[in-house]
């Protein structure tokens, strides 16, 4: 190969890389920075819906899990990134 082969291919290999990092990872890193602000931020009372769909309200906040009150008499212990997202009334 030639000086000028190696350069392009070097060139087309960096070109992959940033539309990869662009693309793909950038978004994902953002997304999950959003995701954790909104589990730090989490406290008793607030309205809940799982990645599985389940809607409720938060009884109680532990470290790494919460405790959701689905009906008046039932309360389920979710991990804390098992959460959707917050409904805002």
């Amino acid at each position: 190969m030639d000086k000028n082969a190696t350069i392009t291919l070097i060139i087309y290999f960096a070109g992959f890389i940033a539309i990869f990092y662009f693309f793909i990872i950038w978004p994902r890193k953002k997304q999950e920075k959003k995701h954790n602000e909104l589990v730090s931020s989490l406290k008793k009372g607030d309205k809940i819906v799982t990645i599985g769909g389940i809607k409720g309200e938060i009884a109680k906040v532990k470290d790494e899990t919460i405790l959701v009150r689905v009906n008046d008499n039932t309360e389920v212990e979710f991990l804390k990134r098992a959460i959707a997202y917050k409904v805002e009334d």
